[in-house]
């Protein structure tokens, strides 16, 4: 068990019947009246932000979410298979769960596949990857500007702004988080 008084920011617990993620804390001791702990905490399995207050002796069942590294082998229609890197097994998990930034993740890279109780709800990619540029309009000569962009197709088939530099052909870096470019990459 979990005292609201205990709660940190990553802390997990169960209410309701819902697993949750502290993202921000506030032990408020008013002039009047009992302290009590301000509460914004986020859904873990369908990602809904909530703020609530709690007396902070509110108990909680304390919730222990498993992260396993896991690599990614190939789709099959829906599903995506993930092999464990300790068994070998392969772990089949359904496209809705993989979210936005899976689309910068290329097969045999190496994810965190989260699940509470053996039932698995989210896959967290890298959070950065370098991938291929196959497709964007050719950079000129003096085109150097960086903060001017154009839409480029990636390798694993996703589309991104880019400076206009970025060729056909050369390798960037991206953050899965936000889909941004960040830098081009050497060789």
């Amino acid at each position: 068990m979990i005292s609201a008084s205990d709660f940190r920011n990553g802390v997990t617990f169960e209410m309701d019947g819902k697993v949750m993620q502290v993202v921000e804390f506030q032990h408020v001791k008013p002039g009047k009246g009992a302290a009590f702990v301000r509460t914004k905490m986020k859904n873990i399995i369908t990602g809904g932000v909530t703020e609530t207050s709690f007396n902070p002796t509110a108990k909680f069942e304390q919730a222990f979410v498993e992260r396993k590294d896991m690599e990614y082998s190939y789709n099959d229609g829906d599903l995506y298979y993930f092999m464990d890197m300790e068994t070998f097994d392969m772990l089949p998990i359904s496209k809705d769960l993989l979210g936005d930034s899976f689309r910068f993740v290329m097969e045999n890279t190496p994810c965190k596949v989260m699940s509470y109780k053996g039932s698995v709800f989210g896959v967290e990619p890298p959070n950065f990857v370098e991938l291929v540029v196959t497709e964007t309009d050719p950079g000129f000569k003096g085109d150097t500007a960086t903060n001017v962009t154009k839409p480029a197709t990636l390798e694993t088939g996703a589309e991104i702004k880019v400076p206009l530099f970025i060729n056909p052909g050369d390798k960037i870096k991206i953050d899965t988080r936000t889909g941004e470019y960040l830098e081009r990459c050497k060789g």
